[in-house]
């Protein structure tokens, strides 16, 4: 395996002891590299802003501000250059390959030994696609495979007000969330529509349901 040095990572999860769990293993396999944690999709976005020669984002699905895929989505599609790895509690295989559907380079388990770790990282690092090998063979609907397409057609911004339109905020709350005018939502959502196929907010919100993730159970 050719081996490439990283420099700088980035870890996204808002459960403390996970981040430092997977501090420890970063340094364990990349002494002296820089590590940022992350505790939210707005502190990750700030701080990919800040640090765009990032190696690698480790993130977890499950974070304030994201619902399922959406924060994997928003990454990807605002630093295409910067791969990403999912680090999760869950262990569904199919989870595991909707991700990679998503846009990530990775799916690393919480559950996984320093070792795998490392071993996964690295992988990622050298440009593959890593996943565990049971999840290799799951099968990821049709249906979810052409939205997972289309919604990574969006903007960052026409995603962040895909989002908002799914949680129920009206043209004139998202304008004021993001700063734009309501004309500018309005044509936000006409570009929305079209690049989902949908007609309308309903359609919308349903369609939204390909990016739900189930929060696995964990001890807190």
């Amino acid at each position: 395996m050719i081996f490439v040095t990283a420099s700088k990572f980035i870890i996204a999860d808002d459960h403390p002891l996970f981040r430092s769990a997977l501090l420890q293993s970063i340094q364990h396999g990349h002494k002296g590299a820089a590590i940022i944690e992350c505790d939210s999709i707005s502190t990750l976005e700030s701080s990919v802003e800040d640090n765009r020669d990032t190696d690698l984002i480790l993130l977890d699905l499950h974070m304030p501000g994201a619902n399922g895929f959406s924060g994997l989505v928003l990454v990807r599609r605002e630093y295409p250059d910067i791969p990403v790895a999912v680090v999760s509690a869950s262990e569904d295989a199919q989870i595991m390959k909707r991700a990679i559907d998503y846009g990530a380079s990775g799916f690393i388990p919480k559950s996984a030994d320093l070792p795998t770790i490392n071993d996964a990282i690295q992988s990622v690092l050298n440009g593959n696609i890593w996943l565990p090998e049971p999840s290799e063979n799951a099968e990821v609907s049709s249906e979810e495979k052409e939205f997972a397409s289309k919604v990574k057609t969006l903007t960052p911004q026409q995603l962040r007000v895909f989002m908002m339109l799914t949680k129920g905020l009206l043209n004139k709350q998202i304008a004021a969330e993001i700063e734009v005018s309501e004309a500018t939502v309005r044509t936000h959502m006409t570009a929305i529509f079209r690049k989902l196929g949908v007609r309308n907010r309903t359609q919308a919100v349903l369609a939204a349901n390909y990016l739900n993730v189930e929060t696995p159970d964990i001890e807190a």
